[in-house]
């Protein structure tokens, strides 16, 4: 097996064509956790209580504290698009807190026999997880 190095023009595709699929993936994760806060924020709570079990269980108060948080974490994801510099560190840590909050939900929705709710959050943890790691990568 014979290792051979990539040429800087490459180099440079590889690394273009990784920054595009990151930026992909970060807008769908913005406009998923967007929507969702705007939900939590603005439905009534009979409402979210028939789409997830775990409202019925929560103060409404914690319920439109999360939908608050999910709304700033996902404008923190695409902080980069106004300043690279100060962005990315923000993006950073705004990814592990979204990170932090799918494992969670995950665990609540799997608790709750949520199996569709469940695998959306494992989906959003597959999306989520490489961006936290590529970008914390390009941070240091």
């Amino acid at each position: 097996m014979t290792s051979q190095a990539l040429s800087p023009a490459r180099s440079r595709l590889n690394a273009s064509y990784r920054n595009l699929t990151l930026w992909t993936l970060q807008g769908w994760i913005a406009m998923f956790f967007i929507a969702a806060g705007y939900a939590k924020l603005s439905e009534p709570m009979a409402n979210l209580v028939e789409l997830m079990k775990w409202p019925a269980f929560a103060p409404e108060n914690l319920v439109r504290g999360l939908g608050v948080a999910e709304i700033v974490l996902a404008v923190l994801v695409l902080a980069p698009l106004v300043s690279w510099k100060q962005g990315r560190p923000l993006l950073v840590v705004a990814a592990a807190g979204l990170l932090a909050l799918e494992v969670i939900m995950l665990a609540l929705h799997a608790i709750g026999l949520e199996f569709a709710l469940a695998a959306t959050n494992l989906a959003l943890i597959a999306i989520t997880a490489p961006v936290l790691w590529l970008r914390a990568r390009e941070v240091r």
